[in-house]
């Protein structure tokens, strides 16, 4: 009996040991749970990696100024010209820049001050990133090493958004090009686009016109309405300044002394257009040294009495 009653639970201990076995081998070939995965980056998420943020750019100048009219390629007369085109980041320095007009279109010939940068794009950071490689622009090199890009030009005195991608950094940075109008000679424009004496009717007298100052620190300003004299076709406003700093100014080339200081350095200057940007030089003494300083005189003809 007791021989039956020990068989007994051998028999039943050894199930229950084949039985743990195969429950734990069965646990062991099941597939493990899988790992908890993390959200595959978007196409929006990389891009944002290839931009670089604010912390990673130098502060950016302001060189837009929305009082500055457009000037688009029907204003001018076919031809190439030397032009000067502002950066909103000293870290893409244009040292020089040749505007081509043909065919009612525009290109510029940027000379850059050095060669970091990859390719670019006209174009914010962000529709770099979205855009086609092919879409990029190369530079172009000269004999002497130097980088060109040759880029479309819309409008001058506008702002040109413009994404440069640095060699080292392998990033985009945005800037922001204008090119000015107000370094072309008065020659490149053609006759019909000006607004002129000619073209107002006005005669031969003396009118008062409201005339505002861009350029320089924003500093300065001039008075305004300021008188103008027209004889013979020709016009010649004068201009009074803020300052009493002011010793001569340059037009069209020409030199023209002060009359006065009382109540501001005052000029008689010859202007050839209205509704338009009009590029003088005034020189300073106010600082240690003298300055000669680029500005655009306004003269809106909607004011004209």
């Amino acid at each position: 009996m007791e021989r039956k009653v020990w068989k007994a639970l051998c028999l039943l201990l050894a199930a229950l040991l084949i039985t743990g076995s195969f429950a734990a081998c069965t646990k062991a070939q099941e597939p493990a749970e899988p790992a908890e995965t993390q959200e595959p980056a978007t196409e929006e998420t990389q891009g944002s990696d290839q931009i670089a943020d604010a912390s990673e750019q130098i502060a950016h100048e302001d060189v837009v100024d929305d009082s500055w009219v457009p000037v688009p390629a029907s204003a001018l007369n076919d031809g190439t010209y030397e032009i000067t085109v502002d950066s909103s980041s000293s870290m893409f320095n244009i040292v020089a820049c040749t505007l081509t007009v043909a065919d009612g279109a525009m290109t510029a010939d940027m000379t850059m001050g050095g060669t970091g940068y990859r390719y670019i794009y006209l174009g914010t950071p962000e529709e770099a990133v979205a855009a086609a490689e092919t879409d990029y622009l190369l530079p172009e090199v000269d004999a002497e090493g130097l980088h060109h890009y040759i880029v479309p030009v819309e409008a001058l005195d506008a702002g040109v958004d413009c994404a440069a991608f640095s060699d080292n950094k392998e990033k985009w940075y945005d800037r922001v090009l204008v090119f000015r109008s107000s370094t072309l000679p008065m020659s490149a424009y053609v006759p019909d686009f000006l607004t002129t004496v000619s073209s107002l009717g006005l005669a031969d007298g003396t009118y008062t016109c409201e005339v505002s100052l861009s350029g320089g620190s924003g500093k300065a300003s001039v008075q305004s309405p300021a008188n103008i004299t027209i004889r013979g076709g020709a016009m010649t406003a004068e201009i009074v300044w803020s300052s009493d700093k002011y010793d001569f100014m340059v037009v069209n080339g020409a030199q023209y002394n002060t009359i006065t200081t009382e109540g501001g350095s005052t000029f008689l200057i010859p202007i050839s257009a209205f509704n338009f940007n009009v590029p003088v030089q005034a020189d300073t003494i106010a600082m240690s040294t003298p300055h000669l300083i680029d500005y655009t005189l306004y003269f809106d003809a909607s004011t004209i009495q």
